[in-house]
């Protein structure tokens, strides 16, 4: 769900030279997956797509039934669509701000409790939920970005724990900043990385079974450090 995401995407291909073989992309146009589409197909996948819109909560059910009934058991739902708060005067914008937040926030919430659904129907099955290292601690500079992910992250662990003893699980992966068409013009953060890298660690992750993977993992010790730094500190320190 997010389609599009190049960090979804490359999480797909490593998937694809694995052992998966079915693939639907949610996406709210499905011509804008075409050439995407047209990749896996050649490359042996049954790939389709599915109009996916994170803010008509009242038909993610119906997508992810749809998905299920095209191609069968779900093994996995990557949760990667989203918004970047990308202009200065989002503060300023309470309109856009909520739309933001409906999307990164709400959508996940929606999205994600419809795919457990399913996933507990079946007995296994793994959520994805993509959220960011901007939730673990809130700057002013992205605090509707980074709240809206910070919820995204608090309900899909939760989320993980509900679904304990289900056969079926939610992972949260947390990336610092990407390289990826949503952030050019950005100026990076300390480690920026590449849709493949947070990919492989991904992967990794996943094969280790964990809760939570970190991408790329010394966001881990850093952040656990940041996030109990007194305000004052932080403010200092978010500003440079």
């Amino acid at each position: 769900l997010g389609g599009n995401s190049e960090i979804a995407l490359a999480i797909v291909d490593r998937l694809v030279a694995s052992r998966c073989k079915k693939v639907v992309l949610g996406v709210r146009s499905p011509a804008s997956a075409t050439t995407t589409l047209n990749r896996l197909r050649s490359a042996g996948v049954d790939a389709d797509t599915i109009v996916f819109d994170a803010l008509d909560p009242a038909s993610h059910t119906k997508v992810i039934d749809a998905a299920a009934e095209r191609m069968g058991d779900i093994d996995m739902v990557i949760l990667a669509f989203g918004i970047l708060d990308g202009h200065a005067e989002i503060d300023t914008d309470p309109v856009f701000a909520a739309q933001v937040v409906q999307t990164n926030f709400g959508g996940a919430v929606s999205a994600g409790l419809a795919s457990a659904v399913q996933l507990r129907k079946q007995g296994h099955g793994t959520i994805l939920s993509i959220t960011s290292v901007a939730g673990v601690r809130s700057r002013a500079e992205n605090m509707i970005y980074a709240s809206s992910k910070a919820g995204m992250d608090s309900f899909s662990q939760a989320l993980g724990d509900a679904l304990i003893g289900t056969g079926a699980r939610c992972v949260v992966v947390r990336p610092g900043f990407v390289h990826t068409h949503m952030t050019e013009g950005m100026k990076p953060a300390p480690f920026a990385t590449t849709p493949d890298k947070i990919a492989d660690t991904v992967i990794n992750g996943l094969q280790k079974n964990k809760e939570i993977i970190w991408a790329p993992s010394i966001m881990m010790p850093m952040f656990l450090t940041l996030r109990h730094l007194p305000r004052f500190l932080w403010r200092k320190i978010s500003a440079t």
